[in-house]
């Protein structure tokens, strides 16, 4: 009568003791090194298994170590952009920090600007450019800033300079309670820096950050 394999591990399970009584017979066991092809103890298996379930813990705890300190830095510059903006006396200034921020806190090679709805009398600044409609219904659309390859309607003229190609784009909705005010469009050569699996916790904060310190100089619809 054939035992198959499932049966021998059911009662081995059931039967723990077997371990116990047959100690000598399992010292000599010998069953393959998961790497380097030669046969060795049931025992010795056991400790290359530890050791290599040691070597992935303590890897994803670096990695969480690692992710841990970048979210800080990222944190202490949101912090910083947050002051400068709340310490902005005006419209200008406050198009200035945002893009000194992405440019030398956050490395972002590109970003701009574009504000709709009621502008100010004497606005003169490229944000208050006219947008199509198209461009308008996407940025209210937006449940969360958007990250990927793809460059919306007319933004790529925003960004792309001098024939430069960029590859990947974030776009954050800048909006009050009452209405979506404009977007904030950024853009890298980078394929990875605004991939579409990317978090947009921070990216949100920003946009909620950067919506308040320009609503104050737009005047009520």
């Amino acid at each position: 009568m054939s035992i198959d394999s499932q049966a021998v591990a059911d009662y081995l399970k059931e039967h723990p003791e077997f371990f116990e009584d047959h100690a000598d017979w399992l010292a000599d066991v010998r069953i393959a090194h998961p790497h380097e092809g030669h046969a060795i103890p049931i025992a010795e298996r056991q400790l290359v298994a530890l050791r290599e379930k040691n070597r992935q813990l303590e890897t994803k705890f670096a990695e969480l170590l690692r992710y841990g300190g970048t979210n800080d830095l990222i944190g202490d510059k949101l912090h910083r952009v947050t002051l400068a903006l709340f310490a902005a006396p005006e419209i200008d200034t406050s198009l200035e920090v945002i893009y000194h921020s992405m440019h030398s806190d956050f490395d972002v090679p590109r970003a701009a600007v574009r504000l709709w709805g009621a502008v100010p009398d004497d606005a003169y600044q490229a944000e208050f450019t006219p947008v199509s409609h198209e461009m308008r219904e996407y940025a209210a659309s937006l449940a969360e800033p958007y990250c990927g390859p793809l460059a919306v309607l007319e933004s790529k003229s925003w960004l792309e300079e001098d024939g430069e190609t960029l590859n990947s784009f974030a776009y954050l909705p800048l909006r009050t309670p009452e209405r979506t005010i404009g977007v904030l469009a950024l853009g890298s050569p980078d394929p990875a820096r605004f991939a579409a699996d990317m978090g947009t916790h921070f990216l949100m904060r920003l946009a909620e950050v950067a919506s308040m310190a320009i609503a104050r100089y737009l005047p009520a619809e």
